[in-house]
């Protein structure tokens, strides 16, 4: 076992001496450890004897307590501070707060220098070395043993808890809700409690930092490799886990979500097949009814939902966040649109909370397999309108009316009225005439404008004009005429519309780039 403050000053050849904090004398010493910056406390993982010459130390009475309070809640087992050095006074409200805390504060005699100290630490540190690589051992084979059951990542938590006797927590921490969607909720007063503590970013907080809240110690540690990913540790007794230790807990916890993340993308790529095939037509009812299950999703009620972005590297990881909190998907990602399969009760809270904010959301009514491709229809539907609208997230056939329109099959008939016969000219011919009248339409009517965007003569994109006139029967000089076709279009390209008319949309189902 580590030494304890009170062996260390028993210690005859040191001569160190107790100045405050004799309630603490029990506290173990994992390390001692010189230093002289700044904010002394930021320097603690747990179960130092902090060494300093005094120039960490402030001069008035509120820092000096505030040094005190933080060193405890770091976990330093102790404070020792050098004779005849630079430490400016202790006073009387430094040694009050130290004897309530308790903090062990001992006086180094001049000139002992501090490697004596160090040294006695570590030498009756060695039995406590070989103890920490055997619990170090036992931790990895823990995730040796470790099977694929959906059971593993809580049988892994239980099994370290074990090894450390602490309760472990592993969570998101921008919002403090579990990583795993089998791992343990943290109890909501701690919650509450480690809110302020996560507020700051990863980067620019500490990676392994003690706190003491409501009297005991907790400590915050990030997951290697995971973003967000924050490892809770709440021990139940003292002294506290080692650090060392606690760093190869979390690099075995880090290696088991890598494990998990490679089965969830193995999910991914198998989904997004699944789904071009379903909303193509090229899988049957029964097919659908049968292969939903595998994706964690009733066949008797789903619902799709389509989700768009300007960057589509924001929609790369919403279907893990939907899987961390409960709702796993079979989703499919075509350029900067997402769509996914997911259980008909989830809640537009919980897509609000797992979707990047500037993400704008379809959602389809509840549907069978047989309806499928009905429902992407819907939900491609609700997305347009919600870009149309400036809506956030928008039901179908619940939200606001779309350039007047209510449902899918009012738009699909104003299509089909206006854009229908470009379609059908266009399955004989060359596909240019609905590029040519969204680029005329976008370019201001220019023909120049138009002609310098399609690499065209100007003779040309009027010839194609006049040909689109022609198979509408519209005149093409009319405010009303331009209208009505840019409003076709909007709904034409909102719905992924492609080739002949009522056309499903298809995807490259490659890996995005992650």
């Amino acid at each position: 076992m580590a030494i304890t403050v009170s062996e260390l000053l028993a210690e005859p050849q040191l001569g160190l001496s107790l100045l405050a904090g004799s309630a603490g004398l029990g506290n173990r010493v994992t390390w001692a450890h010189t230093s002289d910056l700044p904010r002394l406390w930021e320097w603690v993982t747990g179960g130092e004897l902090m060494m300093t010459n005094g120039l960490s130390i402030p001069a008035d009475p509120a820092g000096q307590v505030e040094l005190a309070e933080a060193l405890v809640n770091a976990g330093a087992s102790a404070l020792a501070i050098g004779e005849q050095m630079h430490a400016p006074e202790l006073l009387p409200e430094f040694f009050e707060v130290c004897d309530h805390l308790p903090l062990p504060v001992i006086s180094i005699p001049y000139p002992l220098p501090f490697i004596a100290i160090a040294r006695s630490v570590a030498e009756s540190s060695l039995l406590e070395e070989s103890r920490r690589l055997r619990q170090t051992a036992r931790i990895y084979d823990l995730l040796r043993l470790a099977g694929p059951s959906e059971d593993n990542w809580l049988s892994l938590i239980l099994g370290i808890e074990a090894e450390l006797d602490a309760s472990l927590f592993v969570v998101d921490r921008r919002c403090l809700h579990a990583w795993h969607p089998g791992g343990q909720s943290l109890p909501p007063g701690l919650k509450q409690d480690l809110e302020p503590l996560t507020s700051k970013s990863p980067v620019a907080s500490k990676k392994f930092q003690w706190h003491r809240l409501a009297g005991s110690h907790v400590l915050l540690m990030d997951i290697p490799t995971h973003a967000n990913a924050l490892l809770v540790v709440l021990p139940n007794s003292e002294p506290v886990p080692d650090a060392v230790v606690l760093l190869h807990a979390a690099t075995v916890l880090g290696l088991e979500l890598s494990r998990t993340m490679l089965s969830l993308e193995n999910q991914r790529r198998l989904g997004a097949e699944f789904l071009l095939q379903a909303f193509d037509g090229r899988l049957g009812i029964a097919d659908i009814e049968s292969r939903l299950p595998e994706f964690g999703i009733s066949s008797r009620e789903f619902r799709i939902v389509s989700m768009s972005s300007d960057n589509g590297e924001r929609l790369a990881e919403i279907h893990v966040d939907l899987w961390r909190h409960g709702y796993p998907t079979a989703c499919q990602r075509t350029f900067n649109t997402l769509h996914l399969a997911v259980a008909s009760d989830c809640s537009d809270d919980l897509l609000r909370h797992a979707v990047p904010s500037d993400v704008r959301i379809g959602i389809s009514r509840p549907s069978a397999a047989a309806g499928a491709q009905r429902a992407l229809q819907e939900s491609m539907w609700a997305l347009g309108t919600a870009s149309s609208t400036g809506e956030g997230l928008v039901r179908y056939a619940e939200g606001p009316s779309w350039l007047g329109l209510t449902s899918f099959e009012e738009g699909h008939a104003l299509v089909q009225r206006l854009l229908g016969p470009i379609f059908q000219y266009e399955q004989g011919e060359n596909g240019d005439l609905l590029v040519t009248l969204k680029t005329f339409l976008d370019s201001q009517r220019s023909w120049q404008k138009t002609a310098t965007a399609l690499f065209a003569h100007r003779q040309t994109i009027i010839y194609r004009i006049r040909k689109i006139s022609e198979l509408t029967g519209l005149d093409m000089s009319e405010t009303s005429t331009i209208a009505q076709l840019w409003f076709a279009l909007q709904i034409h390209d909102a719905m992924g519309v492609q080739g002949k008319l009522g056309h499903l949309p298809t995807a490259d189902v490659s890996t995005p780039r992650r």
